[in-house]
């Protein structure tokens, strides 16, 4: 086998690795998931931007603004990727509040909570989440 052929499968299957790590790897942090909207649309997020009820966006204490993150409803197994654009949820217990339209395609908008997973996709871009040494 030439030498080219060989690195192009390694790397190949190391970018499979990576795709398969971050659908099936480990969970980020597991909890209740809620959602949120009404009476919050239009209005500013902790990020500045203005908050659309029907997008694809999520709230969450701690991961910076920008993170993007795998949602999946360990009931189910329905996922939805969303991104981190405010702050919350400020209810016990609950570790996101999705937006409406983020929790319609994850199918609780009757039931209101879900137990869920969250896996990260992406951290924003210049975020260093291990300091250098």
């Amino acid at each position: 086998m030439k030498e080219g052929t060989l690195y192009l499968l390694v790397g190949v299957a190391v970018v499979g690795l990576v795709v398969l790590y971050s659908l099936f790897g480990p969970y980020y942090e597991v909890g209740i998931a809620s959602w949120y909207g009404p009476g919050f649309d239009g209005n500013y997020t902790a990020n500045g931007e203005i908050y659309d009820m029907n997008g694809i966006s999520a709230a969450h204490k701690t991961l910076p603004f920008g993170t993007i993150v795998r949602v999946v409803d360990l009931d189910t197994g329905r996922s939805v990727v969303v991104r981190i654009n405010d702050r919350g949820p400020f209810v016990k217990g609950r570790i996101i509040d999705l937006s409406k339209g983020a929790a319609e395609k994850l199918g609780i908008i009757d039931k209101g909570i879900a137990r869920v997973g969250l896996r990260i996709v992406r951290w924003p871009e210049g975020y260093r989440r291990w300091p250098s040494g």
